[in-house]
Parts: C-alpha cells; structure tokens; sequence
C-alpha cells in the first residue's frame, strides 16, 4: 500500500485573505491580498467598496468589530482617519483574525509614534507595507505581536539602504509610492 502525502502546511496554519488599510472615504491606504477570491483589480476595488460602505456606520473606534461579509469573517477596527480590516474566510478563528487585526493596528501605532492618520500613514508606507509583510506570507498568519512586527519593521528600515538595484518590484514601487505621496503631500 502506498501511502498517500497531504501537505496540511496551508490547512492547519491559520490564514486570511487579505488585510486592508482604507482612508475615511474607502480609498487605499495600503492594501494585500492573499487568495484569488478576488482575481482582477476592478475585483479587489469592489470588494474594498462594499466593505467599506457595510461597516461604516459600525461604531469599531474604541474596539474591533466582527463581521460576515459575502461569506469572508472581516474584523476591522476605525481610528481617526483610517480604516483596518483583516478578511479571512469563514472556517477560520475569528479570536485569531482579530489578534491579527490588533497586532496591524499596534505595529503601525509604534512605528508612527501614535500619530495613526491618512497623511502620516502615507508618508510612512514603506514601513506599513513592511508590517503587512511581518505579519503574513502567502496569506498564513506568522506574526501577531506588536512589538515583534515593528521592531522586525524598524530593523528592515534601518537596514534598509538597499541599492535600487538589489530592491524587489514592491519595494521599489513602495519606495515610489512614498516619493509620491510626499510629493502630493506638499
């Protein structure tokens, strides 16, 4: 009898969908995905839409709120000018996905000192997308500790004087972005 091999790697890890960083008005900040639920860019800014527009009236400032969405658990979380969701389907942990959420949110209050806003978070992508990172890998959970994920984030940073030729395409449309958003910010 030959024995039959499963790779339960991405079945028994927990993971999620996407994480999400929406302004005020439902456009983005930073976003990731993770799955193909969502398979073309008209899809994605869909999907931001609606559950942007779905939790909007929710009181989610002083705590994260939870939420069924289209099938997907999203737990998100307002602060000031700024919107965080996690979306996971709905077979995971939702006490995980919002330990996720709390961990996001706490990682990038550390790196922006506490100044958790659009423009900040703007002038600080690189370091909002590097939380994102920190945080998961193809979409399973790695890391949910706060102080774990800035000080991972702070130490790229640091060390982050990578030649533009040695830089991924994500961080140099990163490094671009932020660029921009100075720019625009001026």
């Amino acid at each position: 009898m030959g024995h039959e091999y499963r790779d339960y790697s991405k079945e028994s890890c927990p993971s999620m969908k996407n994480i999400l960083l929406l302004d005020s008005e439902g456009k983005r900040v930073a976003v990731k995905y993770f799955s193909d639920d969502w398979p073309t860019h008209a899809a994605k800014l869909a999907y931001e839409k609606s559950v942007f527009t779905k939790t909007l009236k929710t009181n989610a400032r002083s705590e994260a709120e939870i939420t069924m969405f289209d099938g997907y658990i999203v737990v998100y979380k307002f602060v000031h000018d700024l919107h965080f969701f996690v979306t996971a389907g709905d077979d995971e942990n939702e006490l995980i996905l919002a330990n996720v959420l709390q961990g996001f949110y706490d990682a990038v209050g550390l790196l922006l000192r506490n100044d958790v806003e659009k423009r900040t978070a703007l002038e600080n992508l690189d370091l909002i997308l590097l939380c994102i990172d920190e945080i998961g890998d193809g979409g399973i959970i790695l890391e949910t500790d706060s102080n774990t994920i800035a000080g991972k984030v702070a130490t790229n940073a640091v060390d982050g004087a990578v030649p533009f030729s040695e830089q991924t395409i994500s961080q140099a449309l990163a490094t671009a972005r932020e660029h921009l958003a100075r720019s625009l910010l001026k």
